[in-house]
């Protein structure tokens, strides 16, 4: 048997969170013998009852002999008294914690009593957990579990003493967290112990009317949710009010603004605002929840979502509108935020990499209605009007958020910082950085590598240059660009191809004049936007994967409705044309600036293997993962060159598909910048192409989708691990595909 972590833990109080913790002590044999102090004899004659305890003492001096874990589960307000008590007992080594919601305070009283040397085993926490019972018995041994626990380690702190709570805190399932002191008093002071003041306050508001009691008869599940916690323990919370009274005096002052703006909005029927207040609160709200929930798991790099594709006869038919294209989305609410006036958008890709530009401009203080079916409201602020946003701002996964935004964050008179996920975490920035810096931003990139975060300092006097670009890239250039809006004089950029050109497409229906003179594109600065309503087009890059499944199943007959075709993006029709598939363009027409047509694609003929024209390259640059594909069922041998930015997506997608088609039983060679593929098709046979076997998406969406597609021509199953992310690019996909023909199946796993 193991030794346990602790020879002997002494808890001084023994109520919901002590006996709680004492229980996961004993359940996971934490400890040789566990002793407690309790102002009551029956509660500790309850918890010998119970198991939580070896012995029971009423004189906390008896029962820390010896300990070498000593928890202060005990009002906040008791602390110093029972540290003086105790002190001249501790064990040299002993490890001192304890739980509650104040952190300041307990600091304080330390000191108090053991001056500036306080013990190196001195280490504050405060499990966020509880319920609105009390005592010995209304302990839990999972009250802890997927809950947060923060640690607050002084500079006195041992190390040692650290990990051995962490590993505690572990044992009972909780989510382990480390900050400083100031920062735990005032982020509890918003986020527990103003709600529970408002829960108090509401509950004796309305209990002291006169009809009082037909107001707690008929009140609904929201009153009785929000009130539910001021049925809390009334001297503990006395206790956490007075110790963090000044803290919780500031987020009052801050919730009395807020609750005054409110007030007024509705006095004054202002329905704009208030929808805006309202709709920011709910998306924000939402977002968190991304954040908190979604995010870890990214990080940490759990599996939460995987694709199994089955074998079929190749059944591949129907006429499909698929997601609304998601640079035009991006830009519509950026463009929208600074017009002047308001901008109706038709068609939003309500993905997440598109949302979290949306929470980003909400943040800056723009209103904006929905998304809903797709619609969304712009009101424009004008482009000074953007405001500083309170904390950084999270892009999720979306690199066209983050590299965008530098250019319009670097023209504001604020200081801003934007985080990502830890698939964005670690693109690299600098190639937008590096060209806003000659503009005069000051923008600061993270590590040797210059990824996120991305630091912006405002205030800066932005003037024009003119910028070559060394790679095709459209983000950089629309960002460039969009700082240029904001800068004095002309600002210009030169790219060596021709890449999507949605920001000048855009720029000009909102009314500012930008130009192009071959590969050159140039604006001044110092113009305004003017709303305008955009009807977004369909996504040609999600697109791509039902033109490629349909390209290569025998029989197959898809047609995409008003897909963009905007000439800078039609890269993937050209080179599917080039490889022989049978694909027309038809009802070409214009929406919103950009030019839209249906596509009809039908598996009728066997592709043929041709090498990439690197012309093409950056106008299919996204959509070379399904091409892959593609190539791997072509006669022949496909090659592409001068793909080197496939390196630096959401995945290094040249070796990540490599690695999956290698699985699958395809020949293939990554290079530098590109990839040889030798296709397995012959001329008239359909058999199956694809081996069966676990892809790893390395939780980029488009290697999920372009996988999916070789489950048309697979003997196999193939499964797909790390596909959560489909939803940041084309939500209804799996629903698509399947109605399609493709045998899917969505499997979720922890």
């Amino acid at each position: 048997m193991s030794q346990p972590l602790f020879n002997k833990v002494a808890f001084i109080g023994l109520g919901l969170i002590g006996s709680s913790l004492a229980r996961v002590i004993q359940a996971k044999q934490l400890a040789k013998t566990v002793v407690a102090v309790a102002r009551s004899q029956q509660t500790l004659d309850d918890a010998k009852q119970l198991g939580l305890i070896d012995l029971g003492y009423q004189d906390a001096a008896e029962a820390v002999k010896d300990a070498d874990l000593i928890v202060l589960a005990l009002p906040v307000q008791a602390t110093q008294a029972t540290l003086a008590k105790i002190k001249p007992y501790l064990n040299k080594h002993a490890i001192i914690t304890d739980v509650g919601s104040t952190k300041g305070n307990v600091v304080a009283a330390a000191q108090a009593v053991f001056g500036e040397n306080l013990p190196k085993g001195f280490v504050p926490a405060h499990p966020i957990a509880g319920s609105e019972h009390s005592g010995v018995h209304a302990g839990k041994v999972d009250l802890f579990a997927h809950h947060k626990v923060i640690l607050t380690p002084l500079q006195s702190s041992d190390p040692h003493a650290v990990n051995k709570l962490i590993t505690l805190w572990q044992a009972a399932q909780a989510e382990v967290i480390c900050m400083d002191v100031e920062k735990h008093d005032e982020l509890l002071a918003h986020t527990s112990h103003l709600p529970h003041l408002m829960a108090f306050n509401l509950v004796e508001q309305l209990a002291s009317r006169k009809d009082n009691l037909d107001i707690f008869r008929f009140a609904a599940g929201g009153f009785r949710d929000f009130s539910r916690i001021a049925a809390s323990d009334p001297q503990m919370w006395h206790d956490i009010f007075i110790a963090n009274k000044t803290a919780i005096l500031n987020a009052v002052t801050d919730f009395e603004a807020q609750l005054q703006q409110f007030k007024q909005v509705i006095a004054q029927e202002d329905s704009h605002a208030l929808i805006g207040m309202l709709s920011h609160a709910r998306a924000a709200r939402q977002h968190f929840n991304h954040m908190l929930t979604k995010t870890p798991l990214m990080e940490k790099h759990t599996m939460t979502q995987q694709f199994i594709i089955s074998p079929n006869s190749p059944h591949f038919q129907g006429q499909f509108t698929v997601a609304g294209d998601k640079s035009v989305s991006h830009r519509s609410i950026m463009f929208g935020a600074i017009a002047e006036g308001t901008t109706h958008v038709t068609g939003f890709l309500e993905g997440e990499d598109a949302l979290a530009t949306l929470q980003a401009f909400r943040d800056m203080g723009v209103s904006i209605e929905g998304p809903k079916n797709g619609e969304v409201t712009i009101h424009g602020v004008g482009i000074n009007g953007l405001k500083a946003p309170a904390s950084a701002l999270y892009m999720g996964n979306s690199g066209t958020s983050m590299r965008l935004l530098s250019g319009m964050l670097s023209a504001q008179k604020f200081d801003s910082v934007m985080t990502g996920d830890a698939s964005l975490s670690k693109r690299p920035m600098e190639r937008i950085a590096k060209p806003l810096r000659e503009m005069g931003a000051k923008i600061q990139t993270t590590g040797e590598k210059g990824t996120p975060p991305v630091s912006i300092t405002g205030n800066q006097a932005l003037k024009g240059i003119h910028y070559d670009l060394p790679m095709a890239s459209a983000q950089v250039k629309s960002g460039i660009l969009l700082a240029g809006l904001w800068a004095e004089g002309e600002t210009s950029v030169t790219e060596p191809e021709p890449t999507r050109d949605h920001t000048e497409r855009m720029l000009r229906a909102f009314g500012y004049e930008v130009k192009t003179e071959g590969n050159r594109i140039s604006l001044q600065g110092g113009g305004k936007l003017t709303a305008t309503n955009i009807q977004v087009p369909s996504d040609i890059s999600s697109a791509a994967f039902f033109m490629v499944g349909a390209a290569i199943t025998q029989n197959a007959d898809i047609t995409l409705e008003a897909v963009g075709i905007n000439p800078t993006r039609t890269g993937v029709i050209e080179i599917l044309k080039q490889m022989g598939a049978d694909l027309s363009v038809e009802n070409e027409r214009i929406a919103g600036g950009e030019p839209i047509a249906d596509i009809r694609i039908r598996g009728s003929r066997t592709l043929k293997g041709i090498h990439i024209p690197e012309d093409q390259v950056p106008l299919a640059i996204d959509e070379f993962p399904a091409l892959f594909i593609a190539a791997a069922c072509a006669e022949g041998k496909t090659i592409l060159t001068g793909a080197a930015e496939l390196r630096v997506k959401e995945s290094d997608r040249i070796q990540v598909m490599a690695d999956g088609l290698q699985l699958l039983g395809i020949e293939c060679t990554p290079t530098a910048d590109g990839i040889i593929i030798q296709g397995k098709g012959k001329s008239g046979d359909w058999s199956p192409i694809f081996g069966g076997g676990q892809i790893e998406s390395h939780h980029d969406h488009r290697i999920a989708m372009s996988f999916s597609m070789a489950g048309l021509r697979c003997s196999q199953p193939i499964t797909i691990v790390g596909t959560e992310t489909v939803a940041t690019s084309f939500p209804t996909f799996t629903q698509l595909a399947s109605q399609a023909g493709l045998l899917l199946q969505v499997k979720n796993a922890s």
